[in-house]
């Protein structure tokens, strides 16, 4: 085999020939596995010709995707938590203070008596307990707006408690605005149970925003609240 390369396909001598491409034309100027594509000047290899600013903006746009997704959610998480906070209060004032509720034992004690105390219903576990079952059904009297400033999302009413006209420019009103924010109330009373009742047990300032930036980080974006613990 003077003029052969054992193993090339039993091909001649391979001048100016790519071993392995079995007798295909030598590639001067050509890129192996690019296509077949000629020298790919100001190119992006496995592009097959594609001009690299394409593959940069494509490339830019996806890192953009995620920070959006989650500024949204965010957004959306907060507004939610807020307005949760908003309904809960305005339903525990509807109730009559002088209404009761028992709390403590019913067991009788040695001496006869009775472990057992009388507290305000309207911000009692029981009352609190029973509004987080079903308060994010308020979230379909709920609208989106956007900030022009900052493209950041809030939600409001749009239906009033007393019957007020609302001012709806620029609110968005639909049902994938409901179920979102419906879907997130939902969410967001289920997993701080416990702090909504802890908060809300007893009458304090700023609820909305301890609760939604301080313990739960909720809107801590938007607040910029201090983390300490409460």
């Amino acid at each position: 085999m003077r003029d052969r390369v054992p193993g090339i396909c039993g091909a001649l001598r391979m001048r100016g020939r790519v071993p392995g491409s079995c007798g295909a034309p030598g590639m001067r100027g050509r890129v192996p596995g690019i296509c077949g594509a000629p020298g790919m000047r100001g190119r992006v290899p496995g592009s097959c010709g594609a001009p690299g600013v394409l593959l940069g903006l494509a490339l830019a746009l996806a890192s953009l995707l995620p920070a959006a997704g989650a500024r949204r959610s965010q957004d959306l998480h907060c507004g939610a938590c807020r307005a949760l906070v908003d309904e809960l209060e305005w339903e525990i004032a509807q109730v009559d203070p002088r209404k009761t509720i028992q709390m403590g034992s019913f067991r009788i004690n040695p001496d006869g008596s009775q472990s057992v105390v009388e507290v305000p219903y309207a911000r009692s576990e029981a009352h609190l307990t029973e509004l987080l079952e079903r308060v994010c059904e308020k979230m379909k009297e709920y609208g989106e707006k956007l900030d022009p400033a900052t493209q950041r999302k809030s939600y409001v009413r749009v239906i009033s408690h007393d019957g007020t006209k609302m001012d709806l420019s620029g609110v968005k009103f639909d049902g994938d605005v409901i179920n979102s924010l419906k879907f997130a109330c939902e969410s967001i009373a289920e997993e701080y149970e416990d702090e909504l009742i802890e908060f809300l047990s007893h009458e304090a300032d700023n609820v909305k925003d301890r609760l939604c930036s301080k313990r739960t980080d909720l809107c801590d974006h938007a607040l910029h609240i201090p983390h300490d613990e409460l």
